[in-house]
């Protein structure tokens, strides 16, 4: 059996008053929708966090949860993740992917070769890219998560199709042009 996939849905950024409370960073859409998923969890899935009140604010998203009555058991809790099953949350919207079922996909070409492993979502500023490694290679391929690049994605079936954009060199002058400064003679 495998194990179950689970997700970040937000971390501990720190203690809020006297009573128990935090601020965390909700990774959700709608920040109110963390305490729709249930109890969250910590990393290993042993330690239940469960949300008795959430109000958000300019600072943050302020969670109460049951068991965490004073300021000291609060920010034992700063930089804690919060995770819940991949089960629990919605299926995506057509078109959209959560990241977590992504990673792990068979990258292939256009013509059904197999070219690498999808091993990362990562997003630098300037949109969405699929890490792919590749396995005659000791450094990962970056190809942007447009339609243009990963035409097909395919969850069910465990693959994506992408076309890995080829390395651009220096250009080449332009006919009558000497090269040097830009300009032709």
């Amino acid at each position: 059996m495998s194990k179950p996939k689970r997700i970040v849905l937000a971390h501990v950024a720190s203690a809020h008053g006297i009573k128990g409370d935090v601020v965390v960073r909700a990774h959700t859409g709608d920040p109110e929708a963390l305490a729709d998923y249930g109890p969250l969890t910590d990393a290993s899935g042993k330690r239940q966090f469960e949300i008795t009140n959430l109000r958000v604010t300019a600072k943050g998203v302020v969670v109460r949860f049951k068991g965490i009555a004073d300021r000291t058991a609060a920010e034992a809790l700063r930089g804690l993740e919060l995770y819940v099953e991949r089960a629990a949350l919605p299926a995506a919207a057509d078109g959209e992917y959560y990241h977590v079922d992504l990673v792990g996909l068979a990258a292939v070409s256009a013509d059904g070769t197999v070219v690498g492993r999808v091993v990362a979502v990562q997003n630098f500023g300037a949109g969405e890219m699929l890490e792919i490694k590749r396995p005659d290679a000791k450094e990962t391929e970056y190809v942007p998560f447009t339609d243009t690049f990963v035409p097909t994605v395919d969850i069910a079936g465990g693959r994506v199709t992408v076309i890995i954009p080829e390395m651009v060199g220096e250009p080449e002058p332009a006919s009558g042009d000497d090269g040097e400064d830009g300009h032709g003679k």
